[in-house]
């Protein structure tokens, strides 16, 4: 008898529907599984073997072929374990071929006969719903996650005798509860921790409210890092568009197991020793970097200038374009990447140039500015110099709150949200040269600005555009309705090319 059960393979961040064709024929006993797939889809005989003999059903001893169609797809993941399983059942004739008509299935097992958690399911949801698949069968622990794709029923189980009874009509998939809301935790990172760097906490301000790139510049001790971490508790809540992005990356990494929305914006911190294809993605099997999990959120790079330049180099064109195709063969995959860049680095190897007890000779300088390139550079919207606090800053009892800074960057979005209003953007970093020109109302006096800085030689084609997006939130922040000549120098103030020649040449 030949059985057909609906599963899905994934491919980067979409799913492809594969059906599980089971045929069962008299010769001598055999289990073998085509259609191009891993280890993990090959040692899955033994698991629905054993699987299915524990769970107290029977192992035909028959010659047993599945195959996974379409065959030119690659199938990676033990996902595939249940759907093998139910067509063996349903081939056998021990379950009913009607019963997987309705659903697909995904999961999977244990030797028990028990379900387990896969990577990817709010994916695989998603393309079952694509698919026009009235259900899908998913390990328990991920049902909350797949229940996030509105139209599709989801019923989560935890062994394979639930599956079999779902399928029979026995019982009523079992819906899957609410996810619980996690409060943010008391300990926190909060801005009042930082004390005198009033002018970098209002950069810091800016590149939130924009989502602007920004690099903070200073010597050892200075509180770069400890700013950097902060710039997650000024960023605005995800929408649910946004966490459902950000859920779906997370999941089919294996960072995120089945418990509803990824409510925060992520932070991504990698070491510095971190490669190209781990800083942007790649692999054999092309898998999402830091960029793409860092999407919607913040990629910090803690002492830029320790990262390799082909790590850094990579990550020019995700910065342009918000996504990175991974090409490997004749097949590509696209990841999102539209995170906010924050960086930090010392201005010399020993972080004190400009200072007595530096110790740097020239070659040394010159090998630390060769990691940052001008056109990495070039996309940095706000260059921020955090000299040493004067020791009367690092006893102030007031400072300010992640909370006061946040109500600021919330309206200043507020304001951009209905600027940009059926553009599909949603910040002014994202303002392509187009609609820079049609929505940005800069004033006269602000073109002249800053064709005066541009007329220096300060300024590349693509800082023109990046000083007039920063003008354009801090016009935002002080509810300014145009841009004025004000806002373009500020913007130019936190883009001065002397914060580099002091940071990088000393």
């Amino acid at each position: 008898m030949l059985a057909h059960v609906t599963t899905f393979a994934l491919d980067g961040l979409r799913s492809r529907r594969i059906t599980v064709e089971v045929d069962l024929r008299r010769g001598l006993p055999a289990f073998t599984i085509v259609g191009r797939g891993d280890a993990a889809v090959r040692e899955s005989r033994e698991r629905v073997q054993t699987a299915l003999i524990n769970a107290g059903f029977q192992f035909p001893q028959r010659r047993i072929t599945v195959n996974l169609a379409p065959a030119h797809l690659r199938k990676v993941g033990p996902g595939f374990d249940l759907a093998t399983a139910c067509g063996v059942l349903v081939a056998s004739e021990q379950l009913p071929a009607s019963g997987v008509e309705r659903w697909a299935v995904f999961g999977e097992l244990g030797l028990g006969g028990e379900l387990r958690h896969c990577r990817g399911v709010l994916t695989v949801a998603e393309g079952a719903r694509s698919a026009g698949v009235a259900g899908l069968i998913v390990p328990r622990e991920c049902a909350r996650e797949a229940a996030l794709v509105d139209g599709l029923a989801v019923a989560g189980v935890a062994s394979l005798p639930e599956v079999a009874a779902i399928l029979r009509g026995e019982r009523a998939p079992e819906l899957p509860p609410p996810a619980e809301r996690r409060p943010r935790g008391a300990g926190a990172p909060d801005l009042a921790d930082v004390r005198g760097h009033s002018d970098a906490i209002r950069a810091i301000t800016i590149a939130a409210a924009g989502a602007h790139n920004i690099l903070l510049s200073g010597p050892p001790g200075t509180g770069k890092t400890m700013l950097a971490r902060r710039a997650i508790s000024v960023l605005p809540p995800l929408t649910r568009e946004e966490a459902i992005a950000v859920t779906q990356i997370h999941s089919i990494t294996g960072r995120h197991v089945g418990d509803g929305l990824v409510e925060q914006r992520p932070f991504r911190a990698p070491h510095h020793t971190i490669s190209p294809a781990g800083l942007v993605g790649g692999g054999s099997l092309p898998a999402p970097g830091e960029a793409s999990l860092a999407h919607h959120g913040i990629l910090f790079l803690d002492e830029l200038s320790e990262f390799s330049r082909p790590a850094l180099e990579s990550l020019r064109q995700p910065l342009e374009d918000g996504v990175v195709a991974i090409v490997r063969g004749q097949h590509t995959v696209t990841f999102p990447t539209r995170f906010q860049l924050v960086a930090s680095t010392n201005p010399c190897p020993c972080g004190h140039a400009g200072e007595d007890r530096c110790r740097c000779n020239e070659a040394d300088i010159a090998r630390h500015r060769r990691k940052l390139s001008g056109p990495l550079l070039d996309r940095m919207d706000l260059l921020v110099h955090m000299p040493r606090p004067k020791p009367e800053a690092l006893d102030e009892e007031h400072a300010t709150s992640s909370q006061a800074v946040l109500a600021t960057v919330l309206a200043a979005r507020e304001r951009q949200a209905k600027r940009l209003s059926g553009t599909g953007l949603r910040t002014n970093a994202e303002l392509t040269p187009r609609l820079l020109r049609q929505l940005v109302r800069a004033d006269a006096d602000a073109h002249g600005a800053l064709r005066a800085a541009y007329a220096l030689g300060k300024l590349s084609p693509r800082g023109h555009g990046r000083i007039l997006r920063v003008a354009r939130t801090i016009a935002d922040l002080e509810g300014s309705a145009r841009v004025h000549a004000a806002h373009v120098n500020a913007a130019l103030g936190l883009r001065q090319e002397s914060v580099l020649d002091g940071a990088l040449a000393a």
